[in-house]
């Protein structure tokens, strides 16, 4: 389950993959099927001894850290080339070790960030990062695009009934492009892959535009799959009423049960 903050922290949504300036060396936490955006406040569980360490570390200084997706999410023991270039500095919110040697984690996702070089592979993961940093965008078409995207989730939210009522209070309180495209994203049936391409989207309306396309089609899968469904079942009972009944006396056919929606 994720979680997105609505405060004035973290990351200012105009926030294109463009370099900043400031330069700095955090540990790396590896994720192996999950990408984290920025306002993403996340649980993750951490087994693995150089992750832990990465852990340690971060929450002996300023409990902040690089979060980045793996290119394979079956690679146990990843390498450089193995972590994807672009991920989120997060800091951590709470840690709690699990009596299996695990460690749960909260974190909270802030901003985009690049990796600019390995610091250190031994004992964990560390690595110098510079933040992406965005260039502002006409007000007006931007503004156009948030009420399009609010109104288009609205719709989706009444197909989809996994997302929880309260989310769209939040969503429609964000009128800035890139974190409404960010908090959307949490909530479509996405791959991997198309959730890294997403965060290493560069500008906020493009981003905002491509969660929009992705949304739409999922909206049209369901509205196609839910319609489907109820021309099935409305079939199924035509055809269970006109069906001659079973001539066996001492065992009885069981009756049918209609599948649970998840």
């Amino acid at each position: 389950m994720s979680i997105y903050r609505n405060d004035g922290d973290g990351e200012s949504e105009a926030d294109a993959p463009k370099s900043g300036t400031d330069v700095r060396i955090v540990p790396l936490l590896p994720l192996r099927d999950i990408v984290v955006f920025p306002h993403m406040v996340v649980p993750l569980f951490v087994g693995r001894a150089r992750s832990i360490q990465a852990l340690e570390d971060a929450m002996e200084n300023d409990r902040d850290l690089l979060l980045c997706a793996q290119c394979e999410a079956g690679e146990d023991e990843p390498g450089e080339g193995d972590i994807h270039e672009i991920g989120t500095l997060g800091t951590i919110i709470q840690l709690l070790r699990l009596p299996d040697g695990t460690v749960k984690v909260l974190v909270e996702g802030k901003s985009r960030a690049r990796i600019v070089r390995f610091a250190a592979t031994e004992p964990f993961f560390s690595c110098e990062i510079e933040p992406l940093v965005a260039e502002p965008e006409p007000a007006v078409e931007s503004e156009a695009l948030v009420r399009t995207v609010h109104a288009a989730f609205e719709k989706y939210v009444k197909l989809n009934k996994k997302v929880p009522p309260e989310t769209l209070n939040t969503v429609m309180a964000i009128d800035d492009p890139g974190r409404l495209a960010d908090t959307i994203v949490a909530h479509l049936n996405l791959k991997i892959e198309e959730k890294q391409e997403l965060l290493e989207t560069a500008g906020p309306a493009r981003r905002l535009e491509e969660v929009y396309a992705r949304m739409q089609a999922e909206g049209s899968r369901r509205s196609w799959a839910n319609a489907t469904s109820s021309r099935t079942n409305s079939t199924s009972s035509t055809s269970s009423s006109s069906r001659r009944p079973c001539r066996r006396r001492r065992a009885t056919a069981p009756r049918r049960r209609s599948a649970s929606s998840r």
